[in-house]
């Protein structure tokens, strides 16, 4: 297969990186200032500049496009001093628009594949029936982001292009902190067999790394 990750530089998508480079795909992925074999692509810019990327990917097609780079700008803010209006654009511009844009650039790559698939690594945080409080601004990125998921879902289906929405857990890294729940090696395991089952059969879904529905 023929893959792109975004925010490929660490944690989930460093390892999504290596195993499939490990498993004889091809790999493209990008971080903020590109190097170490990552193509530049600064998602927070006003206009990203996605002609790097392109060019990496060439006239060629495009089998798996992972938007995985995301930021949490609001951690652990109060709701009296924090939430500034910048970590709000700023987390709107990765978290929303980053992956639909990406989409957008890459789309002809991925028409050129019988069967493309498009994984938004989103987050339970995002679930609207789940509402606990906190973390405003990551968690109505989130849900946007798994909005714009099922939305692309529904006007890409019938051009053969599947496309998912992915809870990866609580994950042990910079985000997650290491009091997380499960270690970056789980939760790569069972977001690759998640990916490798999306099909236009299950598209619009929102799923848990390991395979469970999460509630919109």
């Amino acid at each position: 297969m023929r893959i792109v990750i975004t925010g490929a530089s660490r944690g989930i998508g460093a390892e999504l990186a290596a195993r499939y480079r490990a498993r004889g795909d091809e790999v493209i992925g990008t971080s903020t200032t590109g190097g170490n074999g990552l193509i530049p692509l600064d998602l927070a810019q006003a206009e990203p500049d996605f002609a790097p990327l392109a060019a990496a990917v060439g006239d060629g097609a495009l089998d798996l496009l992972l938007c995985n780079a995301g930021i949490y700008p609001d951690k652990g803010h109060a709701i009296e001093s924090g939430f500034a209006p910048a970590d709000w654009s700023r987390a709107m511009a990765v978290n929303v628009a980053g992956p639909f844009l990406t989409v957008q650039a890459l789309l002809p790559a991925l028409r050129r594949t019988t069967g493309a698939r498009v994984a938004v690594i989103a987050s339970a945080m995002g679930s609207q029936e789940r509402a606990p409080g906190g973390s405003y601004i990551y968690r109505s990125s989130k849900a946007a982001a798994v909005n714009l998921a099922r939305n692309l879902a529904r006007d890409l289906a019938g051009e053969g292009i599947a496309v998912g929405a992915y809870h990866p857990g609580w994950v042990q890294t910079d985000m997650g902190g290491t009091g997380a729940d499960i270690d970056v090696a789980t939760s790569v395991t069972g977001l690759m067999a998640r990916f490798d089952a999306l099909s236009v059969a299950s598209t619009g879904c929102f799923e848990t790394y390991d395979g469970v529905p999460v509630p919109y």
